[in-house]
């Protein structure tokens, strides 16, 4: 292979999938309980691991992710899930037939979305009624402060912008929006993330809703 500037692209696509989390914190297991036979949508799924590891608990799972070389990794190792290449925020048409009974999205998908409604409505879409919607992120508020604990940038500055934010309340209203019922919503301090281990910061938060109908 000729290290074209194409291919150093995807090697460090596929080394950033590869370094994201790959287990499913133990809350989020409880709250997902038994996923026997359930159809599993995963967003931004990265190199795999972490839909194995629905896969595993007992779920036909399916990974969607907008990167070629993660998801040539994960087919790779995984062949007998779904892999599918698309962005959380507009799912390929295929995946948006109400046919699935859970939606997970992990860390890492809000950060990258330019439509929070585009994201909202083709989870609603892909949702059979009552399906469920687990969402498990980074908490907005641990990135507006720094290591020292010093605000270092706006919680409501526009989420638009490079530095992509949506705040907890968008994140509901947007759902809402889309036909969604949010059921439950917890937070949690620093060690429930990648990034952040101070226990007086949010660092990560939990959503569960339902599709309405």
């Amino acid at each position: 292979m000729e290290p074209t500037e194409e291919n150093l692209r995807a090697w460090d696509d596929a080394h950033r999938a590869r370094a994201e989390p790959v287990e499913l914190p133990q809350f989020v297991q409880r709250t997902l309980g038994d996923l026997k036979g359930k159809r599993v949508l995963h967003l931004l799924c990265g190199a795999g691991e972490a839909t194995a590891a629905l896969a595993e608990l007992g779920a036909v799972a399916t990974g969607v992710d907008p990167r070629p070389a993660a998801l040539e990794a994960a087919r790779g190792r995984w062949p007998k899930i779904l892999w599918v290449d698309g962005e959380p925020q507009s799912l390929p048409r295929q995946l948006r037939r109400g046919r699935f009974d859970l939606v997970y999205s992990g860390e890492g998908v809000l950060g990258r979305l330019d439509d929070l409604d585009g994201w909202a409505l083709g989870i609603a879409a892909a949702l059979r009624a009552p399906g469920e919607l687990l969402v498990f992120d980074d908490h907005p508020v641990a990135d507006c402060v720094d290591g020292l604990l010093r605000w270092r940038s706006d919680y409501f500055r526009d989420p638009a912008g490079a530095d992509r934010l949506w705040r907890i309340g968008q994140v509901v209203s947007a759902l809402t929006r889309a036909g969604l019922r949010v059921e439950a919503l917890e937070e949690y301090p620093g060690g429930t993330s990648r990034r952040r281990h101070d226990q007086r910061i949010p660092a990560t938060f939990l959503l569960y809703a339902r599709r309405v109908a």
